[in-house]
C-alpha cells in the first residue's frame, strides 16, 4: 500500500507534516539547555525522523519522506553527518505554550488518524512521534559540570514524553 497525502486535504497532510518537527522543538524547549546540547537534541530529533523513511509503515514513510524533502537529510548536513552545531538554541519565549499547542496538535492529528488512517498506521504515526520526543529528550545530559553528571532525561522531558504519549493514547 502506498501512503501520500491522497486522502488528506492540505490543511490535514500539514498537521501530519508539521507535527514530528514541533515535537523535536517542544521536546528541547522544555529544559534550558546550552547550545551544544540544544544541537545534540534537535540532530536526535530529525535523525529519528528522518529514520522513519525505512519504518515499515507507508504513513510514516511518506511523512518522514516529506519532510526530509522540505529540510534535507541530516546526514548531508556537515561532512560526517555531523549536523549543525554553531546555530543558536531556539529558546521560545513561552514554553509552555509550544508544549500546549503541541500536545493540542498531536491530539488533533490522532483523531484525524482515527477518522482516516488504518489502525496500524495510525498506530505507527504515533509510536514514531514518541520515539521523536524520546530521543531529543535523551540526546544529551541535563545539568552537570563541563559535561560531566547531571541527568540523562530531567523530569520535565519525561513529562513531556509522558503526556505525549497519553496524549496519543500510544
Amino acid at each position: 500500500m502506498t501512503v501520500t497525502r491522497s486522502g488528506y486535504t492540505d490543511q490535514e497532510w500539514g498537521l501530519l507534516v508539521g507535527l514530528p518537527q514541533s515535537v523535536v522543538a517542544a521536546a528541547s524547549a522544555v529544559e534550558a539547555d546550552g547550545v551544544r546540547r540544544t544541537a545534540a537534541e534537535s540532530n536526535a530529533g530529525l535523525e529519528t525522523i528522518a529514520d522513519g523513511r525505512d519504518s515499515g509503515s507507508p504513513l510514516v514513510e511518506a511523512v518522514a519522506t516529506a519532510i526530509v524533502g522540505e529540510l534535507g537529510d541530516p546526514d548531508d548536513l556537515l561532512p560526517g553527518g555531523q549536523g549543525v552545531e554553531e546555530l543558536p538554541p531556539i529558546r521560545p519565549a513561552d514554553p509552555d505554550g509550544l508544549v500546549r499547542d503541541v500536545l493540542d496538535r498531536a491530539r488533533e492529528a490522532s483523531r484525524l488518524l482515527a477518522e482516516k488512517a488504518e489502525p496500524e498506521e495510525a498506530a505507527a504515526y504515533r509510536h514514531w512521534l514518541v520515539g521523536v520526543a524520546e530521543a531529543v529528550a535523551e540526546a544529551a545530559a541535563t545539568g552537570g559540570l563541563l559535561g560531566l553528571g547531571g541527568e540523562q532525561v530531567s523530569p520535565s522531558e519525561q513529562r513531556f514524553v509522558a503526556d505525549l504519549s497519553t496524549t496519543l493514547g500510544a
